[in-house]
């Protein structure tokens, strides 16, 4: 296929000038030195002066460490965010592709293990934003300096949604200290590029008030080239196509946040936050479009002008109360939600055709979507005795889903509008999940457990308005859990843990509509594909010292009703994809990281997966079995040469994958950073990203009548310098105290 497509007459691309380290000792000084009061005492129990009268204040005591950069956990794993110094200027998209396991392409869309159903949480809230096809947008738009950390959980334990192959939870910053705090940063980038924003956050141990304003400009071109060889019956290529189209994308997004936390009494607590986040912009594209015979003579040639604006509005609210029982330890939790994201998108086209020479054409194409998602979640939680914890649940979550597309185009003699009766379309989609979980941990000598159940039940409809076509899925499931881990000394421990999960197709995968923004490259949804379910074990070794931790995990994955995409030929210079289910697939691999310190000044962390994939189908006249392994890398160093000097290099490499239809090439990033400290509180920091524009992904496609080379090119290179000042300071407590990751 290579030889073929070398063989075109024009070039294949047209490059457009684009880590809580406490000490022993100092722990053992402390709690000799507290007298008959308890030796862990919270800021809260302090501020109401519950023991004030059982004994004399004492003074606080505080112990600051260096947090951990990853903690293991017997059901994930957590990332602190604070060592990446991107995490400063840029985006929850260029955070998580950092971590282990974890791969965010260039349009923010998000995998775990080489899986794209993976569901991510804010807080451990699902997020309309954050769903569906959209989600990589809402990555983008998503600060990180808001992240404090982030949760991965590959089996995740009942309490959690079935959804997707597992769980990224992203953790945001939370006011944990008595008093006034808060953080102004500021920082500019190339192309016009900004980041600023204001968070603050008073606590008094009876309220807790938190909120922050944030605006930030990004920039952000593409470059998309797809060379198509249309084959012949007898073999060779009949014809060749080219399209190359430049696209370029500017947006203002401001976002605001604020949470309320108020302890009304010792048994009872409510919780309030709400979230919104905007985006406008303008997007711009240019695409050519060629095509000729295999002697390399042109049969056409056209041109397609877009102007086009973009509108996008999404937000969440939530309301909690907290109430607890009898038990010392015994609580029930209920939470209400809703979560909304509405889209406008809108384009104007101008075409012009030189071979064979036609006169302008003027066209319009409107895309908007609706979503939002209630849910309600009623949890209780009882810690008994002897580190046995019980948790028993219900929760439901119904979504409402709307598209309505729209297009038309001006007559060229009489200016008149028409409308493309192939281009109007409107769609809804309607999804009721209903779940009871129950979930039981443990601690046996060195022994941890977590097991439990959950059972889903959901209703889901998709009705095409347009033509009246309705389609209806109803489907139920118990989802087991289980979760083992053992420590073998003080330093290392083996974990197992297994599960089954359910991905639900995303409501576009569903979708009929033809998405005709690029005329020669269409995308429509399948409104028969079936969710999927995976069985998932995973095997793990972890040591972790003060200064060194290491691990492998070895993990295995059989699903049953996988999807893909195919690409299929609707004519000489239309192709169109969409998603089809194949019967059985199989995944497996060996992660592995090592975080150490290499010498006083420099430390480093690397990670790695090594993957095997396989998967059988036999629809579209294939037969037999495909596979595919390769190996996935992450690291970075950290180099202190003083105290208030780091030094960052960072990089990725995904390795190339296979498809059901061909393969996809390795994408490979390098990131810079470096953090000034010049005041206690006050900091410089400048980061440059994707320093070698490495956010090129390539695509090969295969089939008895064509072979396609999609290239998808992002110029990366991003460059920071901003300040980040902090305000306030921790109030405090008249009693003892530790604090902890500071």
């Amino acid at each position: 296929m290579h030889q073929l497509l070398r063989s075109f007459p024009f070039p294949v691309h047209q490059a457009v000038p684009r880590r809580r380290a406490i000490t022993v000792a100092a722990a053992w000084i402390t709690m000799m030195a507290l007298p008959a009061a308890p030796a862990w005492s919270s800021p809260q129990s302090a501020s109401t002066g519950a023991d004030s009268t059982a004994s004399p204040p004492t003074p606080e005591v505080k112990i600051i460490g260096k947090a951990k950069p990853v903690q293991s956990l017997i059901d994930r794993k957590v990332y602190n965010v604070a060592a990446d110094l991107n995490a400063t200027t840029g985006s929850a998209a260029d955070v998580l592709n950092t971590l282990p396991s974890v791969d965010v392409d260039a349009d923010g869309k998000v995998s775990l293990r080489g899986d794209s159903k993976v569901v991510i949480l804010v807080d451990g809230r699902p997020s309309a934003q954050l769903s569906g096809a959209g989600a990589g947008n809402g990555l983008q738009q998503f600060s990180a300096n808001d992240i404090e950390k982030v949760e991965v959980l590959t089996n995740p334990p009942a309490e959690y949604r079935a959804d997707g192959t597992g769980v990224i939870n992203i953790v945001t910053k939370k006011a944990r200290t008595l008093g006034t705090s808060g953080t102004l940063l500021a920082s500019a980038g190339n192309g016009g590029r900004y980041v600023a924003g204001a968070s603050g956050a008073h606590n008094t141990g009876t309220v807790k008030l938190s909120g922050g304003l944030g605006l930030r400009r990004d920039d952000r071109e593409r470059i998309q080239v797809s060379n198509v060889a249309l084959l012949a019956p007898g073999g060779g290529a009949a014809s060749f196509s080219n399209t190359l189209a430049e696209e370029h994308t500017r947006r203002v997004i401001p976002s605001l946040k604020a949470g309320l936390d108020y302890r009304i009494n010792d048994d009872q607590s409510l919780s309030a936050d709400l979230n919104f986040r905007q985006r406008s912009g303008e997007r711009r594209a240019d695409q050519r479009y060629t095509s000729s015979l295999p002697d390399g003579s042109l049969t056409s040639s056209s041109d397609r002008r877009s102007d086009g604006r973009e509108w996008s509005m999404s937000g969440s609210a939530g309301l909690g109360f907290k109430q607890k029982l009898s038990g010392p330890e015994e609580t029930v939790d209920l939470l209400l939600q809703r979560t909304t994201d509405r889209e406008r998108e809108r384009y104007a086209y101008l075409n012009t055709a030189t071979l064979p020479a036609s006169g302008p054409r003027r066209d319009r194409l409107s895309l908007e979507h609706d979503f939002s998602s209630n849910s309600f979640n009623a949890a209780y939680r009882n810690e008994l005795p002897e580190g046995r914890v019980l948790k028993l649940g219900f929760n439901v979550k119904r979504d409402n889903n709307s598209y309505a597309n729209g297009g038309d185009h001006v007559d060229s003699l009489t200016e008149q509008i028409i409308v493309d009766p192939s281009l109007t379309n409107q769609f809804r989609y309607r999804q009721t999940v209903q779940a009871l979980y129950a979930s039981w941990e443990q601690t046996i000598g060195k022994w941890g457990v977590i097991a439990g159940t959950r059972t889903e039940r959901t209703v889901a409809e998709g009705v095409l308005l347009t033509t009246g076509q309705r389609d209806t899925q109803r489907y139920a499931g118990i989802y087991p859990s289980l979760n083992l881990e053992r420590m073998l000394n003080d330093a290392s421990t083996l974990s197992l843990s297994l599960g089954r999960r359910l991905a639900r197709p995303d409501p576009d995968d569903l979708n009929p509509y033809v998405d005709r923004k690029d005329i020669h490259n269409l995308r429509s949804g399948n409104p028969n594909l079936r969710p999927r379910e995976t069985d998932a074990l995973d095997i793990g070794y972890r040591v972790e010292t003060d200064k060194n931790n290491y691990g492998v995990t070895a993990y295995l994955r059989q699903s049953r009703n996988g999807d893909t995409d195919v690409t299929t030929l609707l004519s000489p210079d239309v192709l169109l994809s969409t998603k089809v289910n194949w019967p059985k697939s199989r995944s497996g691999g060996m992660e592995f990281n090592v975080d150490a310190a290499l010498i006083p000044a420099l430390s480093g962390r690397l990670s790695g997966n090594l993957f095997y994939s396989e998967f059988v189908d036999s629809s579209l006249g294939m037969s037999g079995m495909k596979s595919t392994t390769g190996l996935n890398l992450k690291g970075s160093l950290d180099y202190r040469p003083t105290r208030g000097d780091t030094a960052q290099l960072s990089f990725s490499r995904a390795a190339r994958r296979q498809t059901l239809q061909g393969e996809v090439s390795p994408v490979n990033l390098v990131n810079l950073g470096y953090k000034h400290q010049l005041t206690t509180d006050l900091s410089l920091v400048a980061t440059v990203s994707d320093v070698f524009n490495g956010q090129r992904q390539r695509r090969t496609v295969s089939t008895p009548a064509l072979m396609q080379q999609y290239e998808r090119w992002q110029p990366g290179r991003i460059a920071f310098v901003g300040l980040t000042y902090l305000v306030g300071a921790p109030k405090k407590s008249k009693a003892a105290s530790f604090e902890y990751d500071q």
